[in-house]
């Protein structure tokens, strides 16, 4: 399958012929300021929470591309009362089977508000099964005890996408046993440098994963990978 990073936590992934973005945050990222929303046309859009970085450019890609939405029955709510035709909504422990695979929304510890002000539902990450392999990303969470859940209720992973950046979400060491929760080897970090508070050292965070027998990619904006 193809990755390709956008900034911030949103990202691409093409599976089966579909593309999916999670977490749509561009325009107003300053550090993905060379990404031209107008060329992202994706099959489906997966938003974790309710959070302005998380879901900014989702109503705009949304509409451009006719995606359908997935998230929390709360914000896809939302985004029907906003004119977006095309909507799944999921909860806390549901699976799904689209067309591209099948899709898992799991649990997350973070907060959720959407930008208006409104509830945005309990935040929550996803894991995908797919004939071209498995990953789960995790959302904006702090590192849980229910991820040890995932390697018994689906498929072995190939890798997992998680927050890195500390302060708002899991931080290097956390992101580390996050992984040895989920057995997986492979990490995509995320949530990192956009701001202030979530800055950290490129060479010193992947040293402490390749200390513990893992691997932490990280991508620059735009960049894409082939991954399995």
């Amino acid at each position: 399958m193809k990755f390709t990073y956008y900034g911030h936590a949103c990202f691409m992934v093409e599976i089966n012929g579909k593309k999916i973005l999670f977490d749509p945050f561009i325009k107003a990222n300053e550090l993905a300021k060379d990404i031209d929303i107008q060329t992202i046309q994706p099959d489906y859009i997966l938003i974790s929470h309710g959070h302005f970085d998380h879901m900014s450019d989702a109503l705009d890609i949304a509409l451009q591309s006719n995606a359908t939405i997935v998230s929390n029955f709360e914000i896809v709510s939302w985004y029907q009362s906003k004119g977006v035709k095309n909507a799944h909504p999921m909860n806390h422990g549901g699976k799904w089977a689209f067309d591209f695979g099948t899709v898992r929304f799991t649990n997350a510890v973070h907060s959720s508000e959407l930008p208006d002000g409104r509830y945005g539902g309990n935040p929550g990450g996803f894991v995908i099964e797919s004939t071209e392999g498995n990953f789960y990303y995790s959302g904006d969470t702090a590192l849980t005890m229910d991820m040890k859940l995932i390697p018994l209720v689906a498929a072995k992973l190939n890798f997992a996408v998680f927050p890195i950046g500390d302060n708002f979400t899991m931080g290097l060491n956390d992101s580390i046993l996050a992984a040895e929760f989920c057995e997986v080897r492979k990490v995509i970090g995320v949530h990192y440098d956009t701001f202030g508070y979530i800055k950290i050292d490129h060479q010193k965070a992947q040293e402490a994963f390749q200390s513990k027998g893992k691997e932490l990619i990280l991508l620059s904006i735009g960049e894409e990978l082939n991954i399995n």
